[in-house]
């Protein structure tokens, strides 16, 4: 079960980044992806095989109505309440080595709240939620844990600084984030999230350089996960981590250990990179075939 983050990104191709200061910039084809961070993870974990629930708010408007689609065309299994500040928007500049740069629109009013009639039924049968960095998801953690349902979530590129980040680091039980946030002090980060939170691992990813993983019962040192080599040219990073945590969590619901469950993660990050949109989805059998 994925709740929340769902949106389109706006794929802006440039040179190279930072992009220079310029009234005005000739780029190449601009694309719309419809996903973001929670439609892709949903998107990720169905083309894996897994059954899918995604709840979101979403606008009565033409991103929401992409989102929509794509969904139904990806065979996810989804219900959506309107959004009154309508659907999330993203803007992503794309290098030609497939490094991106992301402004995103969090438009999700504070006093935004799911109700619980709403997804208390889909979540009593949930074997697992993953629960976007949304507002209105931090609301959700009391029944999920009153059930007793394994939750993860994805911190994103957090600093380990920023109160927001912090209920959703401290309340989840598998924490994912990019080491882009914390730089050399990701280690730090990780070892703060173990000791004052409930999660059994956190894992840092760190693109092109593998990632990080540390677990409550191992070693406070980050061990690497050695990154996997992408089966054609990189075309784009955008997805390569909600790509990774679904491999992740296709790997933990199949009941691997978590260092498999990583380099697992670690192909669907590098398939991702290799496609546009939805060609980077990587399948069950190319997974497999990893042998990892």
């Amino acid at each position: 079960m994925v709740i929340g983050g769902g949106g389109v990104d706006t794929v802006v191709r440039v040179n190279s980044l930072p992009v220079p200061l310029a009234d005005s910039v000739g780029v190449g084809p601009i694309h719309e992806w419809p996903g973001h961070t929670g439609g892709n993870v949903a998107l990720g974990l169905r083309t894996l095989g897994l059954g899918v629930k995604f709840l979101d708010f979403l606008g009565d408007d033409w991103p929401g109505e992409q989102v929509r689609t794509r969904l139904t065309d990806g065979d996810v299994d989804f219900e959506t309440l309107a959004s009154p500040a309508g659907t999330r928007r993203a803007v992503n500049l794309v290098d030609k080595t497939g490094r991106r740069m992301s402004f995103f629109d969090a438009r999700d009013p504070d006093d935004l709240r799911m109700p619980r009639d709403f997804y208390l039924p889909h979540l009593r049968r949930a074997r697992h939620v993953h629960l976007s960095l949304s507002h209105f998801t931090r609301f959700l953690f009391e029944d999920v844990e009153a059930l007793g349902v394994p939750v993860s979530t994805d911190l994103q590129d957090w600093n380990g600084l920023d109160d927001y980040h912090r209920e959703f680091a401290f309340r989840a039980d598998l924490v994912f984030l990019s080491a882009a946030g914390a730089r050399e002090r990701i280690a730090s980060v990780m070892r703060e999230i173990l000791r004052e939170g409930r999660a059994e691992a956190v894992v840092a990813t760190a693109g092109a350089g593998g990632s990080y993983l540390m677990t409550r019962e191992g070693s406070r040192t980050p061990r690497p996960v050695r990154a996997t080599a992408p089966p054609g040219p990189v075309v784009d990073s955008n997805g390569a981590g909600d790509a990774y945590l679904s491999g992740f969590l296709y790997g933990r619901l199949a009941g691997r250990d978590l260092e498999a469950c990583a380099a697992l993660g670690a192909v669907a990050g590098a398939y991702a990179c290799t496609g546009q949109g939805d060609a980077g989805l990587i399948g069950l059998d190319e997974l497999l075939a990893a042998r990892v």
